[in-house]
């Protein structure tokens, strides 16, 4: 009789979930998997190699920091065609204690980098894939591939960091997932399908082909990949940690030699030699002068949750400040995906957009209003959506200042293929029975990429997100950090811990994570179904790549949201177009504690991402 009563209560929950917005939506599609569950910890990641790490880091009795680590210096090597192991990976921590910190896992510009040179500069074959090099060569934007757009890598002291002050386990144990599959791991279909499309890259930088073309032809899915080189420099990181241990160094000192030997020591003097002889512009000086420390997260609270995201040098805040426009808002009310939702959301992330790409720049260099993450100002923006989808770029007043937005300015634009675009990021959250909470986006280095002699490390493309627009806050500058889209997610509820979420998907990474918030904090999906469900992107902003392509009035649904609503939001005015499922332009995951204790988590199967619980 229990056991009855139990699927009819099952039964009628679905049922329910099923009747809201019928009108609008199609027949209701259970997900296609279900969320895991655990009381120990939970790890998501962007393959089972990341995973399958982080549920070691937890078994050996590490924290949800260890387990983060592990799994994110695995996807450097598992997901290289995403991200490598000289790219990025801000992270996003919550304590034990309670406190939230944000380490800015993002490198700087070289010094002797200027915006003038990239200016007046003509690009060179393999700076550029998507369009055709015209003859006397193009000007107005950084380099897409190569050498040039090479920041300091930023993602290794960002783990090193967070493992340090954080974490309980040593660089070896952390490390040695990685060392593992960097030794031979099988190849999947998102890496090969990688090196066959970059392989024209690999005939202009030999060190590159001599890795992905290691056998002299294309491997196939299945087959072992090798990254010996690699393998050797995180065994000689783990030897630095080593050495400082057996001379009576503590763990923080030991943790800080491996920073030291990557960057003031060996690893950095080969990449400041390879990048001399290539005529790049990363110096031993810019890897040496290179030191991260955990800093304040930007936060706002949105219905009694409190949200965190990194500072002005990513695309966080956009999130937040969506978040304090749709507060005043009864999107409960319109229903998941319906007209009035899609539209009121959509148009609330065009007026945040548009003061992104007017005001975000690196807050060490440029002054961001602090007005954009009140109340008061998002209750400003709120009036300014009305019936119609708007067309304008409408970056707001703060005081008396009203800065340009990109689009009213000559800027250089070609045709990119929107492969580059969107998806070379992947996504890593873990969280433990303690309330340890760790969420990255790691990206960066990814294919095509220039390996940096023989440390097998490759180098990032992330200049590529600067603007060459004189006095635009994001405008390219020696030591700089460029506004980039990568933007893990953290929040906690009245204090304490509940959810960590993040994404690839480049511009659209907070559109995804936003809509992700709202399916679990408004429709009570859990984090499963919160993943799956149907989502949009708006592309009415300033692209953070390539030619920094605009979209006005641009907006994708997925093919599963009701043609009703397509052709009514066409109707006022928005430029609709559908895609499939496959290609929703992000793939995220989402790690919450439920009210009782247990972990659970998700992560979109139509991204191949993977979710583990113990």
């Amino acid at each position: 009789m229990r056991r009855a009563a139990g699927a009819v209560v099952l039964l009628a929950f679905w049922a329910g979930i099923s009747a809201v917005g019928q009108s609008q939506r199609k027949p209701y599609e259970p997900p296609v998997r279900r969320a895991v569950r655990g009381v120990r910890g939970a790890v998501a990641a962007g393959t089972d190699h990341g995973t399958e790490a982080g549920l070691r880091m937890y078994h050996l009795g590490g924290n949800a920091v260890d387990a983060g680590a592990a799994a994110t210096f695995v996807g450097s090597i598992a997901e290289f065609a995403h991200f490598g192991f000289g790219g990025e990976a801000p992270i996003l921590i919550r304590t034990r204690e309670g406190k939230v910190f944000s380490i800015a896992g993002l490198g700087t510009m070289p010094k002797a980098a200027t915006a003038d040179f990239f200016r007046n500069r003509r690009m060179k074959p393999g700076e550029f894939f998507g369009g055709t090099l015209e003859p006397n060569g193009l000007k107005g934007i950084v380099p897409v591939a190569g050498v040039l757009p090479a920041l300091v890598p930023g993602m290794v002291d960002a783990v090193l960091v967070a493992v340090r002050d954080f974490g309980t386990r040593s660089v070896a144990e952390v490390m040695q997932p990685a060392i593992e599959l960097a030794d031979g791991i099988p190849l999947d279909e998102s890496c090969a399908s990688g090196i066959v499309r970059s392989h024209r890259f690999f005939e202009l930088w030999p060190t590159s082909k001599r890795l992905y073309l290691a056998q002299g032809r294309f491997q196939m899915p299945g087959e072992i990949f090798r990254q010996p080189d690699l393998a050797r420099t995180m065994r000689q990181m783990v030897q630095a940690e080593k050495n400082a241990l057996k001379a009576g160094a503590s763990r923080t000192a030991a943790i800080d030699a491996v920073r030291d030997y990557f960057y003031r020591g060996e690893i950095a003097r080969k990449i400041d030699q390879f990048m001399k002889e290539n005529q790049g512009l990363l110096r031993y000086e810019d890897m040496a002068a290179f030191k991260l420390q955990p800093e304040p997260a930007l936060t706002t609270t949105y219905r009694g949750y409190e949200v965190y995201k990194p500072s002005y040098w990513s695309q966080g805040p956009v999130l937040l400040e969506t978040l304090n426009i749709l507060e005043g808002l009864d999107l409960k009310s319109m229903r998941p995906n319906s007209t009035e939702y899609l539209h009121q959301v959509v148009e609330a992330l065009k007026l945040t957009y548009a003061d992104r790409d007017t005001y975000y720049g690196d807050p060490k260099f440029v002054e961001v209003p602090a007005e954009l993450m009140t109340k008061a100002y998002g209750a400003e923006r709120r009036a300014l959506i009305g019936g119609k989808g708007s067309l304008d770029f409408r970056p707001g007043r703060v005081g008396n200042v009203r800065r340009q937005h990109p689009s009213e300015v000559e800027m250089a634009r070609y045709p990119i293929d929107d492969a580059l675009m969107a998806s070379d990021t992947t996504c890593i959250n873990a969280m433990d029975a303690n309330g340890v909470i760790f969420s990255t986006t790691p990206s960066g280095a990814w294919l095509p990429s220039v390996i940096a002699g023989d440390t097998g490390i490759p180098l990032t493309q992330r200049a590529q997100s600067f603007l060459l627009v004189e006095g635009h806050p994001n405008e390219l500058a020696g030591g700089k950090r460029p506004r980039v889209t990568l933007s893990p997610t953290l929040v906690t509820r009245a204090g304490k811990p509940y959810m960590a979420l993040s994404t690839p998907g480049g511009d659209n990474q907070d559109q995804s994570l936003l809509q992700l918030l709202l399916n679990v904090i408004e429709f009570g999906m859990d984090a499963q179904e919160a993943v799956e469900s149907p989502r949009f992107q708006t592309r009415h902003l300033v692209a953070s790549f390539d030619n920094h392509a605009m979209g006005r009035g641009e907006l994708i649904l997925d093919e599963r949201i009701s043609k009703a609503a397509l052709e009514e939001l066409a109707a006022r005015g928005h430029r609709v177009s559908s895609t499939s499922k496959w290609n929703s332009g992000s793939h995220p995951v989402i790690v919450r504690m439920m009210s009782n204790g247990v972990i659970e988590a998700g992560a979109d199967p139509y991204g191949y991402r993977t979710a583990a619980a113990w």
